[in-house]
């Protein structure tokens, strides 16, 4: 079992105030956030919606590895993006979908078997099921 933690300092209220992100458990870095960066340009800043991106991301690329790992199959690279939408809805925000791209090459699978494969990765990505309520959709395809 393990457990990772990152803390948000916030001030100021939801439009004038701002805040940092601080990647507690891998000391890695701090990050700036504010609400008007989140829904609009991001100037430099993150969100939660980039950070829930990037957990998406590297998660479903492990993820995946392993999945092809079980299978005898080894990818050569695995390159996933994810674009997570974010709107309001009934006076507040919602995260409406994420919509993930995923291009692996992977020698030895047919485009049949691969699409099961990157099914199933998604499906069993820990990401992806803590973001159950929300659609994900995958565009998987294998590069080369």
């Amino acid at each position: 079992m393990a457990s990772r933690n990152a803390t948000t300092h916030w001030t100021g209220g939801l439009n004038s105030g701002k805040g940092s992100v601080t990647l507690d458990s891998s000391n890695t870095g701090q990050f700036d956030v504010s609400f008007p960066r989140r829904i609009g340009n991001p100037e430099g800043q993150t969100s939660p919606e980039e950070l829930i991106a990037a957990a998406q991301t590297s998660c479903l690329a492990m993820n995946l590895s392993g999945v092809l790992e079980k299978q005898n199959l080894t990818p050569r690279t695995i390159d996933v993006s994810a674009e997570v939408t974010v709107g309001p809805v009934d006076g507040g925000l919602e995260i409406s979908e994420i919509a993930i791209t995923l291009r692996a090459d992977v020698e030895g699978v047919d485009e049949d078997t691969f699409q099961r494969l990157a099914r199933t990765a998604k499906d069993t990505c820990p990401v992806s099921k803590a973001l159950a309520g929300t659609t994900i959709t995958l565009d998987a395809a294998l590069a080369g």
